[in-house]
Parts: structure tokens; C-alpha cells; sequence
């Protein structure tokens, strides 16, 4: 029908139409004038988790997605409040937000994506259908005349697998350097890495050996930062792609991931990518809000420092210790995984479970239903859950590093009446 646009063309041609037509009388854009409106009084925000029954704990476990990681500084709150007021062009955004954040980053390109998940989408179709734009309408179910062999170690799968053999590829296992070697043949499209796996194969040697073949490799470094100095070494190292998760120690929204690295597959990821209509990532989408928030969070955490931050880790943890200090056989330990991820100051709490007769897990379940509610990180009482951390039934492990200013005490307290409830 004539006089009006489609949805493809308006994705299209940007956002410039959308802009001449909010200029009012004399000049004066209307968006800008919307904004600045003094005509009503802000509105109060309204308490939906009271609303909907929904009760908020203190987070002494980490930056795990089911608790939903972390929370975004004042700073990052504002720059999301902020963004919120105005439509813009997405294609715009998603441009600009890359060319700033690759600048920051110091790779060459970077593309915000829906979580660390949605980037090892995108980013594994990006190298799946390299300089073939039509296959981006047909994969996962039509592979034909495509590459779709993945290598990994072994000891590198993970829960995560999924993500990357949605696109329609499927995983080649080695275990040595010599296998890897070996592994390559003209079905290979990536390498897959996972920066906190246990590193049969360096990092350094699985990208050289994957560059001697003219593959891609991909590591997933999603809850590698801290140190800030982790966001450029994997790029810097040769990695051709590399993801963090946006809502964990860089403190974004939750829902963001940053990919980052050569700049002709993160533009082929941006293709496979929301808001294009029939892609693998179109589900995948992140809004102007989530945009923005994380390259707020990314100017905020550059603007920190690694030793202050560990410090007061460090505080926190000691401060918690310093209150079980007296209950008979209980022992503290501040304890940093030797892996990538979580690399930051947590407390370990051990004791004689024939005096305290109470496990890890109990322990747990009582902190988690007590008032208010606490979530101990997930390796208390059993196995280890994430890379690097102990577990066991008699011990008891606290995150430090999510908790907000005055929650340790609260944890302390709590910790301590539990464990002083079950001496026997």
C-alpha cells in the first residue's frame, strides 16, 4: 500500500525519517522537549516484589543467574532509568555501543548481546556462516555444504554445550595436543574453549594450532573478571572470539554479554543476530535499557581498581570470620579460587560435625528460610560448584563479593546463631 514502510525497510534504512519527524515548530526536537517536560510530577516507584509475594534475599553465594547475579551500581541504575525515556534506532545503538565498547575493550570489534549464552550463539554462527549470507536463513536444520565440526577438550564441556549446538553443529573430543593436532579436516569451523576448564591444552598452544589451521577459536571467559585485566587478554592472546557475561563481576544488567574480537565475525554475528528477522538470534534480543546499562558497567568497572576491590573482599570475609571465631572447632579460611572464574576473596567455614551436628546443607536450607533470607554460595554441604571452590559436608562457603554494604554483619549473625543452635 503506498504511504507506508515495512518493518524490514524501516531496519533498514535507519532512524533518520523517525528524527525529521520529531522536530517541532521553530526547531525544537520533540523527543528532547518530551524529556525535559515539567508538566507532572515523577511517578513513585511501586514495590512489585512486595506486589507479587516475591521475597528479596541477601546474596552470600555470588554471581549465580538463578539469584540473579549481581546488582548494578547507582551509576548504572541511572544510565538504564535514563535510556528508558526515549526511543532510538537499534541498529544505531548496537553500532555505536560496539565501536565504543571495542575502543574501550581494545579488540577490534564488540557487539552486546543477550547474556554470555546468546554470545556463544551468535558468535558460532557468525563462524558457521562466514561469507555464506544465505545459510543464516537455514541453520540449524539445513547444513548442507557447511562446515559444522567444533573442537573441544573433553574436560571443556559443560552446561553450556547447547548454546553453541543450537546452530547446528556438533562437538570433536580430544584430550592431548597431539589429538588436537590431529582433529582438523576441512568440516572444522571453530574451537571452543572454556576459560575455566581444567587446561589439558594451554590457551596459548589451542590458538596456535587452531591459526595453523585458518579456524576460529572461541573461548568462553563469561565469569572471568575480575581482574579487570581479563576483559583484553584473551583477544590480546589470539582468541578470535571471546565472551563475558555482562550481569556478573562487570555489574550490568543481567541479561547482557559482551562479544568481542575480529571484526569480521562480529559483524557476521550481528547479521545472525536480533532485531534481523529469521535468524537464530532473533529470540535473542537486547533492549536499548540493557544496551546502555552495560556500557555504563563497563565505565564503571574500568574506573575500579583490582587491589581496592579485593581488599574489601577481604574485609568482609574477616569481618564474618571474626564473629565464629569463639564457637568451639569452627575454622575460617579466605580462600581465592585458582581458576579464571570467581577469581576473588571468598570465607570457607569448616568444623568438627561431632560437636556441631549439623551439615553444610542444613546449614544451608536454614539460612535460605530464615529471616531475612540468605543464600549461601551453592558449594556449601556437597560437591564443589563452581570451578575451584571446595565443597564437603562440613563446609560451609561465602560469597563476600555480592553483598551490599552492612550484609556481612547480617550474615555473621545469622551464621552464628545456626551453628551455636546445633553444638551438641
Amino acid at each position: 500500500m503506498a504511504g507506508t514502510i515495512s518493518r524490514r525497510k524501516l531496519l533498514r534504512t535507519g532512524g533518520q525519517a523517525i528524527i525529521a519527524g520529531s522536530v517541532a515548530v521553530g526547531g525544537t526536537p520533540f523527543l528532547a522537549a518530551r524529556s525535559s517536560s515539567k508538566s507532572k510530577l515523577p511517578a513513585e516507584g511501586v514495590d512489585y516484589y512486595q506486589k507479587l509475594g516475591v521475597t528479596p534475599l541477601i546474596n552470600a553465594a555470588g554471581t549465580y543467574t538463578v539469584l540473579t547475579a549481581s546488582i548494578m551500581p547507582d551509576e548504572v541504575q541511572a544510565a538504564v532509568a535514563l535510556a528508558a525515556k526515549n526511543p532510538v534506532n537499534l541498529n544505531e545503538l548496537h553500532d555505536a555501543a560496539g565501536a565504543y565498547l571495542a575502543k574501550r575493550l581494545r579488540c577490534e570489534a564488540a557487539l552486546v548481546t543477550a547474556g554470555a549464552a546468546a554470545a556463544l550463539v551468535v558468535g558460532t554462527a557468525a563462524c558457521v556462516t562466514l561469507g555464506n549470507e544465505s545459510a543464516i536463513l537455514n541453520i540449524p536444520t539445513d547444513m548442507n555444504g557447511l562446515k559444522n565440526e567444533v573442537i573441544v577438550q573433553k574436560s571443556h564441556r559443560y552446561g553450556y554445550d547447547h548454546a553453541i549446538r543450537n546452530c547446528g553443529v556438533h562437538f570433536v573430543e580430544v584430550g592431548t595436543l597431539d589429538q588436537y593436532e590431529q582433529a582438523f579436516n576441512d568440516r572444522t569451523v571453530m574451537t571452543h574453549f572454556f576459560n575455566a576448564g581444567e587446561d589439558h591444552i594451554s590457551r596459548e598452544d589451542w590458538v596456535r594450532v587452531a591459526h595453523k589451521h585458518g579456524v576460529p577459536c572461541f573461548n568462553d571467559a563469561a565469569a572471568d573478571v575480575p581482574p579487570i585485566s581479563n576483559l583484553w587478554n584473551y583477544t590480546q592472546m589470539g582468541f578470535d572470539l571471546v565472551t563475558f557475561s555482562g550481569g556478573k563481576g562487570l555489574r550490568g544488567p543481567q541479561c547482557t554479554g559482551l562479544l568481542l574480537g575480529r571484526k569480521d565475525l562480529i559483524a557476521a554475528a550481528r547479521k545472525n543476530n536480533s532485531p534481523n528477522s529469521n535468524t537464530i538470534g532473533r529470540g535473542l534480543k537486547v533492549a536499548k535499557e540493557e544496551i546502555v546499562g552495560l556500557v555504563a558497567a563497563v565505565d564503571w568497572f574500568l574506573s575500579q581498581d583490582d587491589a581496592v576491590m579485593e581488599a574489601e573482599y577481604r574485609k568482609r570475609a574477616e569481618r564474618i570470620a571474626g564473629q565464629l571465631k569463639t564457637i568451639a572447632t569452627v575454622q575460617t579460611q579466605i580462600f581465592v579460587p585458582p581458576v579464571a572464574a570467581n577469581h576473588v576473596p571468598h570465607l570457607l567455614i569448616t568444623y568438627d560435625q561431632n560437636r556441631i551436628k549439623i551439615t553444610g546443607a542444613e546449614v544451608m536450607e536454614k539460612m535460605r528460610h530464615g529471616n531475612p533470607r540468605i543464600e549461601l554460595n551453592p558449594s556449601t554441604g556437597g560437591d564443589p560448584a563452581s570451578a575451584g571452590l571446595p565443597g564437603g559436608p562440613n563446609t560451609i562457603v561465602v560469597g563476600v563479593w555480592m553483598l551490599q554494604p552492612g550484609e556481612d554483619l547480617i550474615v555473621a549473625k545469622r551464621l552464628r546463631e545456626v551453628l551455636q543452635a546445633a553444638i551438641g
